[in-house]
């Protein structure tokens, strides 16, 4: 059995979101998603919802086996435990994917890494990005 990781935030789910998760989940038989803790998110905004919240979310979703929240401190602990065939980035996530399968390597894990491809808008009102919803949310909703 193949088994595939998709980590990323996930804050407000959006068909972007959706789009990744059921690619990584084409990728093998089992999908597990790491939802990093909102502590840990140092390369953009911090998320608004709940670790708890943004993981049972994220675990609702038909193409997603299981879903956990990041390791507090490190990384590659929730890798060691579901010992992945596929690491699966999302299209614009900023991770290297060289740099990443030699820190994976680096850590003695045997896994390859491969990027999902973007979704496309469908509609010229669709929003693909979490930072867009909220600003639109504050466009239309705030004084």
């Amino acid at each position: 059995m193949t088994t595939v990781v998709a980590q990323g935030t996930f804050d407000i789910l959006h068909p972007g979101h959706v789009h990744y998760l059921e690619e990584a989940a084409g990728m093998g038989e089992e999908l597990h998603v790491i939802v990093a803790r909102r502590e840990n998110v140092t390369h953009k905004e911090q998320p608004i919802l709940s670790n708890r919240q943004r993981r049972d979310m994220v675990a609702a979703l038909e193409a997603v086996d299981e879903a956990r929240v990041g390791h507090p401190e490190d990384f590659f602990v929730p890798i060691r435990e579901i010992d992945p065939d596929v690491i699966a980035l999302g299209f614009d996530q900023h991770h290297d994917e060289e740099q990443l399968a030699g820190a994976l390597a680096d850590a003695g894990l045997d896994c390859r890494v491969e990027r999902a491809s973007g979704r496309e808008e469908v509609r010229d009102d669709e929003l693909l990005s979490t930072g867009k919803i909220i600003d639109r949310v504050c466009t239309e909703r705030c004084d």
